[in-house]
């Protein structure tokens, strides 16, 4: 439309002028603007400067459960646990019964004696509480917290996910079942001495190779627990109650226990993850019989990577609601 052709309203004294006027320049700005509000994307589409590698970094999570309760909680008690056992010993009527030459009566003889005394009453429900303790709270607790979908929304790949929150879990699980002895054995340096270490069969070891003796069995512990940790990982990927992943991980240990003492049976006890987990026994000798180590060792290896494999694909297909 031509000036001339314009109503004659537009141009009268006193009317507002409801005409819009553009101005060029400023559309370019505002095209410039918007265009660099606009993320740039690779080829393979995910946005530039996103690296996967880059998160949920293993430093991070490790600090941020360490600073949890639960963590703290934890390791509290693996340290009190072996000055709560030689309060019991003091306490205790070393009269009464009379020594019988078992673990128990041969606890208070050295330190290397209360060491494997320590972890002899905890191997069947306290350490595999523990792991799976820190296993069983990997996914579900994310997931029971609703920041889940969050986190795979950032995006972190799920397999990424699952394999550092594993890899922090195990290094928790590690440090535990390190500060555990390692607390009994200054504990029983301070009240019972430096001594040999001596097997209810009479096989004596010195002091320097129980040590050695020990770390072996130590060891041995940690793998034969992997296990544990397979299943409190799966239960946790299945679940969004980090209570019940753990709780059903003890479960297994104990029904597994039970099993075990039911001679009916017969070989078919030796499938059983637990079947082995009094084997870092024969390593506390100067003699030691690999046998059944070899044995729990490969058992409980192949449980955890089976089940690691199944929890890895089961959350890699899962819909994530929470």
């Amino acid at each position: 439309m031509s000036p001339d052709q314009r109503p004659d309203h537009a141009g009268r004294p006193g009317e507002p002028d409801h005409t819009v006027h553009t101005d060029p320049a400023a559309l370019t700005e505002l095209t410039e603007a918007a265009r660099r509000e606009q993320p740039e994307h690779a080829p393979s589409g995910a946005v530039l400067g996103y690296q996967p590698g880059r998160t949920v970094r293993f430093r991070v999570e490790l600090r941020r459960q360490l600073s949890r309760r639960r963590t703290v909680w934890i390791l509290a008690l693996a340290v009190l646990l072996p000055f709560v056992l030689v309060g019991a010993f003091e306490l205790g009527d070393e009269g009464e019964g009379g020594p019988s030459g078992g673990i128990v009566d041969l606890a208070t003889t050295s330190a290397p004696n209360f060491v494997i005394f320590t972890l002899f009453v905890s191997i069947s429900f306290l350490l595999p509480m523990i792991v799976a303790l820190f296993f069983g709270d990997t996914i579900a607790s994310e997931a029971s917290w609703s920041s889940l979908k969050y986190l795979l929304a950032i995006p972190v790949p799920r397999h990424r996910l699952v394999r550092q929150k594993a890899l922090v879990a195990s290094a928790l699980s590690v440090l535990t079942l390190l500060v555990l002895p390692g607390t009994a054995l200054g504990a029983g340096l301070a009240f019972y001495g430096a001594g040999q270490a001596v097997r209810p069969t009479g096989d004596a070891i010195a002091f320097d190779t129980s040590l050695v003796s020990l770390l072996l069995a130590i060891c041995y512990i940690i793998v034969q627990l992997s296990w544990v940790a397979g299943l409190a990982l799966l239960l946790s990927v299945l679940t969004d109650a980090p209570l019940g992943a753990v709780g059903g991980t003890v479960l297994a240990a104990i029904l597994s226990q039970i099993l075990d003492q039911i001679t009916a049976l017969g070989d078919l006890r030796a499938f059983l993850p637990t079947h082995h987990a009094t084997a870092w026994l024969d390593l506390i000798a100067t003699d030691i019989a690999w046998t059944d180590v070899a044995s729990g060792t490969l058992i409980s290896l192949c449980y955890a990577t089976v089940l690691g494999l199944i929890a890895a694909r089961v959350f890699s297909t899962k819909d994530i609601t929470s």
